[in-house]
């Protein structure tokens, strides 16, 4: 076992016999503060099946869902009866590997998507009309690609600016490298340029990421992002402009002071977190290898609570999730994704009312 790697687990396990806050029902490997996660939430029932890896879930000011297939690049809306139509299929968009249409924000009438092309990753601007998309604007390009570790969320900040989730594409030292777009989180106005007081006056608002695949802010406007580990430990990061949160020179938690350490971290096998959402006073996580939706309750100051695991092997990998308009969440299954297993009516959006 490397040196690095021996010291890391050597800390977490000083750690969990410490703090009583290690989770004895998630298993996560981190401080955490004792705040309740309460009620279990409520079973989930099928908004719409049959669809092929949805990737992102965006919702329209009326209330509708715009949906992202990864791999048929196919931009779906979706309503809260289940009706499906098809907006748009991205032309440009290359899916293979982990790349393909990825991540999906709305704002007012502008509908912003992440996708993997013939050359790079790239953020493009279009509008919604009755007709479908128009107006299409590159608004940031040459985000390296790969095989695997495309990154790929979006969201609409409280600020009203756009945020991206990269990754590293398995070229490491990119992470490290701020002169990159790889492994970072990216920060940009609605028109592609640098967000006004963005730390380095670029695009990146922070960095030594490996693979950041959700975003979500708590109601004090806090910015939490999920990201996969390699083979020892996954991660939520409590995001600030600036950060370098470690990766490559630390997965998990390093206690190194050039790094920010994560709030909370999980064994690889019980989550590969993914799509995540704010509710309730707690963070949603889907979990993909860990097949199971992750509830990380959280304190005032934004620490974590004791995770708790919901509907463990019950539907599968678990990727997309939002926070639906009228308050419940919507999860998305990827079960067709080459790595999981298909069911019956997979892959499917399910909405569940959080605790």
């Amino acid at each position: 076992m490397p040196k690095l790697r021996m010291i890391m687990l050597l800390t977490a396990l000083t750690a969990c016999s410490v703090l009583t806050a290690c989770s004895e029902r998630g298993g996560a490997v981190a401080p955490t503060t004792a705040v309740p996660a309460g009620p279990a939430p409520g079973a989930p029932k099928d908004v719409v099946t049959g669809l092929s890896v949805p990737w992102g879930i965006a919702f329209l000011p009326g209330g509708d869902a715009l949906v992202t297939e990864r791999d048929t690049a196919r931009l779906l809306r979706v309503t809260p009866a289940g009706r499906v139509s098809q907006v748009a299929r991205i032309e440009d968009a290359r899916p293979k590997g982990e790349g393909g249409l990825m991540g999906v924000a709305v704002k007012d009438d502008l509908v912003f998507l992440y996708y993997t092309a013939e050359r790079d990753n790239r953020i493009v601007r279009h509008r919604l009309t009755g007709g479908g998309l128009t107006d299409r604007r590159i608004l940031v390009r040459d985000i390296p690609k790969g095989a695997v570790h495309n990154g790929g969320q979006l969201a609409i900040g409280p600020d009203g600016l756009l945020y991206a989730g990269t990754g590293e594409t398995g070229d490491r030292p990119l992470a490290q490298r701020r002169d990159s777009l790889a492994g970072k989180i990216l920060r940009v106005t609605v028109d592609g340029a640098p967000a006004p007081g963005n730390p380095f006056g670029t695009p990146v608002y922070s960095y030594g990421h490996r693979n950041v695949q959700g975003l979500a802010w708590d109601r004090s406007g806090r910015l939490y992002a999920s990201e996969f580990g390699a083979s020892a430990y996954d991660e939520i990061n409590l995001i600030r402009p600036g950060a370098n949160y470690g990766w490559p020179e630390v997965e998990g938690r390093g206690n190194d002071r050039r790094f920010v350490n994560p709030i909370l971290t999980w064994p690889t096998a019980e989550a590969s977190p993914s799509g995540m959402a704010y509710a309730n006073g707690s963070l949603w996580a889907g979990a993909l290898r860990g097949e199971r939706l992750w509830q990380v309750p959280l304190g005032a100051d934004g620490s974590a609570g004791t995770p708790v695991a919901h509907f463990t092997g019950r539907y599968g990998r678990l990727r997309a999730v939002a926070a639906a308009p009228e308050g419940t969440l919507w999860v998305g299954t990827s079960n067709k994704d080459g790595r999981g297993s298909p069911r019956p009516g997979d892959d499917r959006i399910m909405t569940v009312t959080p605790a």
